[in-house]
């Protein structure tokens, strides 16, 4: 999942131009969505690639927060969108209504949920973790995202970026690894999933410029996994 934080339609054209053979999905980060002039031509260049797009959790959050889901609901109609993001990142939400939102949500498109907090103070123990993430998959999410905001320093990472290993592992002996998304948007952080989970697995905030050295990071064509794979 690659990140779009505002690309220009030229800009997107040239990420296309390079890295669409290896992006599946594009997020238009938080609420970028809502400022983004020809916001429908630049979708449709995205479409055109064949690269499904989403609005990131927090312009769903910001629609929330104003009781305005149905509005919602009607943007998302609107600009065609077949896809969306639920998260509770930014704001305090019931998990019931959550799942509640999802369940809603996914007769209308494919539902991505966010799992986590955007507080660096706010500690979620993997119990909880995995509780939230089997919810929302049962309540009809495609895939479930691990929070760790556009840094890579809250959530699945401590403040210096540093992964959560423990709370990974653990989510790993719940959940199966094809249901989530992880944000990943430092090189160590990707280079560690890859090692972790395997050449395959599904990472997430990525930058755009950054699609070739991840997928060569994939491959074991950089250093950080040139000797992984070697042997397997």
């Amino acid at each position: 999942m690659v990140m779009d934080k505002g690309l220009s339609l030229r800009q997107v054209e040239d990420f296309l131009e390079m890295s669409a053979p290896y992006t599946d999905i594009v997020k238009l980060g938080w609420a970028t969505s809502f400022v983004t002039p020809n916001l429908k031509e630049k979708l449709a260049l995205y479409k055109s690639a064949g690269i499904p797009t989403y609005f990131g959790g927090t312009l769903f959050e910001a629609f929330i927060i104003r009781k305005q889901f149905d509005e919602y609901r009607r943007v998302l109609d609107e600009f065609g969108m077949e896809y969306a993001e639920v998260s509770d990142g930014s704001l305090d939400m019931e998990q019931d209504d959550k799942c509640q939102y999802i369940r809603t949500l996914s007769e209308q498109v494919t539902v991505l949920s966010e799992v986590g907090s955007k507080d660096e103070a706010k500690i979620i123990p993997p119990y909880k973790w995995i509780k939230l993430m089997k919810a929302e998959l049962e309540a009809g999410a495609w895939k479930v995202i691990g929070e760790a905001r556009e840094g890579g320093n809250v959530g699945l990472f401590r403040a210096d970026g540093e992964v959560r290993q423990g709370l990974v592992e653990e989510i790993l002996t719940e959940i199966p690894e094809e249901k989530i998304i992880w944000e990943a948007p430092q090189k160590g952080q990707q280079v560690w999933f890859v090692k972790l989970v395997g050449a395959n697995v599904n990472v997430g905030n990525i930058a755009p410029h950054e699609v070739i050295s991840l997928e060569t990071i994939r491959l074991g064509l950089r250093g950080d996994t040139f000797s992984h794979f070697l042997d397997k």
